[in-house]
């Protein structure tokens, strides 16, 4: 194993807060390809969010992280270390590139749109921000079926949706509402009870929709964790039963996520990793 495949098996293995990522519960030759994906994306990631630089000196870093894709879909040799390996695991997997395209142009966004007008608009970012890695690890067991990708969009847009439910205060001190504005106003939410951390009012009625909605659209790529088999199967399991620990915990504390924000526990994860086992 090279040193930057190891790099990203550590970042992998460090970055991840409430699901979890190339875990011991995969097999190690999946280990390893996932952690460079997700290095790739972590890191375009931090390029959109962390530190203090302009808009521009972002939307150039995520620049340069396509033209290495755009030479690793030419053939040439990229140029940085990172994407030599990258690339050598791509074709060893022959994994497509538009996926990592699309979380480039997810980023990307995320540094120039910070509303969005209505549902349609909030799962079209999912469709390029969560969706590519959950089509990513279907190449990689060999069973991107048609039918498995739909379970698998399902599933990562929820995720998503959930993260943006848990993450509300967090996103909006980066100046992000990831809320469908139409629906604010419909349940009477404003930006300004979000920037007080206001859970009073409409806001519970509010977030009773929100959950509601993506523990259906969960629930509706639920079966891939049954079609998968063997130990990727295991770890689809208990990637959505953390997804539905997060919900209930939500619906718990009645979404007040500035007070109460969700956070998987150890005691959870036994909890989890119980159902994903017994497969209920």
């Amino acid at each position: 194993m090279n040193s930057i495949t190891q790099a990203s098996l550590s970042l992998a293995s460090s970055h991840y807060e409430n699901f979890p990522v190339a875990s011991i519960l995969l097999p190690l030759r999946l280990r390893q390809p996932i952690a460079l994906i997700y290095s790739f994306a972590r890191q375009a990631d931090d390029f959109a969010d962390e530190g203090d630089l302009a808009p521009e000196q972002r939307l150039a870093l995520l620049e340069g992280f396509r033209q290495e894709l755009d030479r690793i879909n030419a053939g040439a040799v990229p140029q940085h270390a990172f994407f030599q390996t990258l690339a050598a695991m791509i074709a060893r997997h022959k994994l497509p590139l538009q996926p990592f395209y699309d979380l480039l142009d997810a980023f990307s966004q995320d540094i120039v749109k910070s509303r969005y007008e209505n549902f349609g608009q909030v799962m079209d970012y999912c469709r390029r921000s969560a969706n590519p890695i959950g089509r990513l690890l279907l190449h990689l067991y060999g069973k991107a079926t048609p039918r498995n990708i739909g379970y698998a969009d399902a599933i990562c847009s929820a995720l998503q949706l959930i993260n943006f439910l848990q993450d509300v205060a967090i996103d909006y001190r980066k100046d992000r509402i990831y809320f469908p504005q139409d629906e604010m106003r419909k349940f009477r939410i404003t930006e300004a009870q979000i920037a007080a951390g206001d859970a009073s009012g409409t806001w519970w009625t509010f977030m009773q929709f929100e959950i509601e909605r993506a523990r259906r659209l969960l629930q509706s790529g639920a079966p891939l964790g049954l079609v998968l088999p063997g130990r990727i199967g295991l770890e689809m399991r208990t990637i959505i039963a953390g997804g539905e620990t997060i919900l209930r915990k939500l619906h718990q504390h009645h979404g007040d996520v500035f007070q109460h924000r969700p956070v998987v526990r150890s005691w959870d994860w036994a909890r989890i990793l119980f159902k994903a086992i017994r497969k209920k």
